[in-house]
């Protein structure tokens, strides 16, 4: 019998996916439930499996845009495959040091004795003086002594104006689709502010290993920042809204997206009701998102929703950046670089591990006052942090103040 593989419903407004790559060939003979191919759409990635063994027929190709419930492929269950058994594992042979130094050096074989300082000093030598360009221990010697002087001159690497096209994924498109949208229906500002990271940084490097040790996952930043945010949004429920047509959304709760860049793009995966989460928690939920998003196993519930987002170019050494909102969201939350800076503290000019902090915001929703002082009431919890317990001051928090 031929059984037809189509592509799923994965979601209400996705009408198409990409057949990002196959995994198995037009001919293979597939085992039921084995991934066949990966699907992108606008929001994910996602596997398409065998629904039944037997050999596999190709019909969509790499690249090729399928509208949903297109046929990608057909399996002909009356052809079986064999019963899958368990490959005995070949012994790893150990490369002796004269093939590793073959292997590392295109001429000339050194001798045991060369061979043992080239591993011992890095110095690099491609022949020598010896029979057939064999290395000797006078050829490396002088090769320390002298090292600007090449034995053997390299070819230099030959000059190209190659140049290739490929067809932009579903991914990307609805990326730059989304963010053109952000940038003309949004009246967006960007404001600033820097915080003093030693505070929390004297933090992690206390208890990050004890963290680690009874947890299982790394103490991070971004738990000290959601926390922070979510104390914030709270106290200014203007900037965890959302905007539907005319309508403004306020949200009891604070959904905040993480954006993670994978290997397909960005993506903004969401830590549901985050003001309820222990930083513990926030730390296991972002570890095991950025997980998935770096193996393209985000599901589309996973991605859908977030009343905030919080993005993080600081990783790739970004200093200072203006995000932009990720709608229907109203603001969002750009991190920076840490970099040491000489400010002014209590009259004394001292060196501090320095944060840029940048606040993009829709200003149809939220004014300047209210941005900049949701930006400072971030600040002011990054810098006490113990202040992150209830949002301000603990004391006035006591005094009811």
């Amino acid at each position: 019998m031929i059984i037809e593989i189509k592509v799923p419903v994965v979601g209400e407004t996705i009408s198409e996916v990409t057949l990002a790559k196959w995994l198995k060939k037009d001919g293979d003979l597939v085992h039921r439930d084995e991934i066949l191919c990966e699907l992108e759409s606008e929001k994910a990635t996602f596997e398409l499996s065998a629904e039944q063994a037997g050999k596999l027929s190709v019909v969509a190709t790499d690249k090729a845009v399928l509208k949903i419930g297109a046929v990608v492929a057909k399996i002909d269950t009356s052809i079986q495959p064999e019963e899958k058994k368990e490959e005995a594992k070949p012994e790893t042979q150990i490369p002796k040091p004269e093939t590793i130094s073959e292997k590392s050096y295109a001429t000339g074989t050194p001798s045991p004795a060369a061979a043992k300082m080239i591993r011992e000093s890095g110095v690099e030598i491609n022949s020598g003086s010896g029979k057939s360009g064999r290395i000797t221990k006078a050829d490396l010697l002088a090769a320390i002594k002298n090292p600007k002087e090449k034995l053997e001159t390299k070819n230099p690497k030959p000059k190209t104006r190659a140049e290739r096209r490929e067809q932009m994924s579903s991914l990307r498109k609805a990326v730059s689709k989304h963010l053109v949208t952000a940038k003309n229906q949004t009246a967006m500002l960007t404001t600033f502010n820097e915080v003093d990271m030693k505070p929390i940084m004297d933090i992690r490097n206390q208890f990050k290993d004890s963290f680690k040790e009874k947890h299982g996952v790394s103490l991070g930043f971004m738990s000290f920042f959601a926390k922070a945010v979510c104390n914030a949004l709270q106290e200014f429920p203007a900037v965890n809204a959302s905007l539907d047509g005319d309508e403004i959304i306020y949200h009891d709760y604070c959904d905040i997206s993480i954006a993670v860049s994978t290997p397909k793009g960005l993506v903004v995966p969401v830590i549901r009701n985050a003001e309820s989460l222990s930083m513990v928690e926030i730390e296991m939920k972002v570890a095991e998102l950025a997980k998935k998003g770096r193996d393209n196993k985000l599901s589309l519930e996973e991605m859908t929703g977030g009343t905030f987002t919080i993005s993080n170019g600081g990783v790739f050494g970004s200093l200072m950046s203006t995000p932009i909102i990720n709608i229907p969201q109203v603001a969002i939350l750009g991190m920076h670089k840490i970099q040491e800076r000489p400010i002014a503290l209590n009259g004394q000019v001292v060196i501090r591990p320095m944060m840029y902090l940048a606040l993009s915001y829709d200003h149809r929703m939220i004014d300047g006052k209210e941005s900049v002082t949701f930006l400072v009431r971030v600040k002011e919890q990054l810098e006490n942090p113990t202040h992150l317990l209830f949002g301000q001051d603990p004391m006035k928090y006591l005094l009811d103040l």
